[in-house]
């Protein structure tokens, strides 16, 4: 059995970034202490405004929500890149964690657009209202 939210891709993506910034927590040790805690609160508010937005019955307010996950993606992205300019980890190692994220802001856009671009398919949960599927 799975929550509505679990069948979407964008959700699963960001799942996989949230098990990545906890491989990379450990490393982080003090002076990046603020730092890693602002990574982690990013990269987990990414999947909680999915699941949030997913569950909207509003167009409106699920692409507000998919808004937010989308600009914790961007903060995120940011995050890692900070912790490589001040020396904290290596770009190399943030690779991975950006290649998660470039798809993440991609599906995140398109999903924020208006009419939406991208919506999943309520017949699938046997939605009976129709002003679901706008």
């Amino acid at each position: 059995m799975y929550f509505d939210h679990e069948k979407l891709i964008v959700y699963q993506k960001s799942i996989e970034f949230v098990a990545f910034v906890a491989k990379l927590l450990p490393r982080l040790q003090s002076p990046f202490g603020s730092t890693r805690d602002q990574l982690l609160r990013s990269s987990q508010s990414i999947a909680l405004n999915i699941a949030e937005g997913n569950g909207k019955r509003s167009p409106a307010d699920r692409r507000r929500f998919f808004e937010i996950a989308r600009g914790s993606a961007m903060e995120s992205a940011a995050t890692l890149d900070v912790l490589v300019a001040v020396g904290a980890i290596l770009s190399d190692e943030i690779a991975p964690g950006k290649a998660l994220l470039f798809p993440l802001v991609k599906m995140l856009s398109k999903m924020t657009e208006y009419p939406p671009a991208a919506r999943e398919d309520m017949s699938e949960y046997g939605n009976p209202d129709p002003l679901m599927d706008l």
